[in-house]
């Protein structure tokens, strides 16, 4: 049985989500809060908290993240809908609202989201959720524009 756009976007999310809540827990587990471990160079894997929505935006946001976090996954599944039919569209679909949601289980759970990438840079720690996301919009935009061009020749 082939799974709908919407299956897909579902079959998307749960695999982000589990992967995402997987590592966090991992993290929880073996890291000691504040701790660093040198993974390769340019890499550490770091035992951190942030209040705000990926990569520490709106940090200390508490009810405003939680809105703007629902107004964003709202639009983004109103968006979906009026488009399913676009080839592929349900993958970034997919990978924004698992994204979304891994860190809205943190939020609900602990008051705040678990990160533990840690790039140079003074880049903020980061975890499986935000990489969905920033992936998701590169695909979204990429998705996007490819169905544009196609429309255009």
């Amino acid at each position: 049985m082939a799974l709908g756009a919407w299956g897909r976007v579902a079959l998307v999310a749960a695999g982000v989500v589990a992967l995402d809540q997987a590592t966090k827990a991992l993290v929880r587990s073996r890291i000691a809060d504040g701790d660093r471990v040198h993974v390769i160079p340019g890499v550490e894997l770091v035992h951190t908290r942030n209040t705000g929505v990926a990569f520490g935006a709106l940090s200390g946001g508490g009810a405003v993240v939680t809105i703007v976090v629902a107004i964003a996954l709202v639009a983004l599944l109103g968006y979906f809908a009026t488009h399913v039919q676009r080839p592929l569209f349900w993958l970034p679909t997919g990978m924004l609202v698992g994204g979304a949601i891994g860190n809205v289980i943190d939020r609900l759970r602990a008051g705040e989201v678990t990160d533990f990438v840690q790039i140079p840079l003074g880049f903020p720690a980061f975890n499986v959720a935000d990489m969905s996301i920033t992936f998701g919009v590169i695909v979204l935009l990429f998705v996007i524009e490819h169905d544009a061009g196609a429309r255009d020749r």
